[in-house]
């Protein structure tokens, strides 16, 4: 009986030193254009995190609005679209990166970003001026919110 105080020895220690479950991925919204699928989703929730696809300022039809300030407060409306489909808010948002077609149009879109947060509550954020962005947009916006217990 000696081998029995082993075995019970070598289960507790392989189940102490077990890998811990890998969190579910889930996928919220599918990436549709004129009617057609996109290769991506809306978003992905892998535990207490959502990382969110770049959004566009589209509008439900389909159009992009004219002007930075018109495309921000569209791609921040999309955002917050996928958040409600996720059970969140923008203020659930913890960083965001921001594309800008023209970094002269940084203090136009920061006036309307900030109006979707709580002063002093702010995702962290990085800008990018880029060389060009889909649809001849003039802003696209990539997020990550916290989604976990509250």
């Amino acid at each position: 009986m000696r081998i029995l105080p082993f075995v019970a020895l070598l289960l507790f220690t392989s189940a102490a030193f077990a890998a811990p479950p890998r969190p579910a991925v889930e996928h919220i919204g599918a990436g549709v254009m004129d009617g057609k699928p996109l290769p991506f989703s809306e978003a992905v929730r892998v535990g207490d995190i959502l990382y969110l696809s770049g959004q566009l300022g589209r509008t439900s039809d389909g159009k992009m609005p004219d002007g930075i300030e018109a495309q921000t407060r569209q791609t921040l409306d999309n955002i917050g679209a996928t958040l409600k489909k996720a059970g969140a808010t923008h203020a659930d948002l913890f960083h965001c990166t921001a594309f800008l077609a023209d970094m002269k149009l940084w203090p136009a879109f920061n006036a309307v970003y900030i109006t979707y947060f709580k002063p002093g509550q702010m995702p962290a954020r990085s800008a990018v001026g880029v060389n060009g962005l889909a649809l001849g947009a003039l802003i696209e916006l990539e997020c990550q919110a916290y989604v976990g217990r509250r």
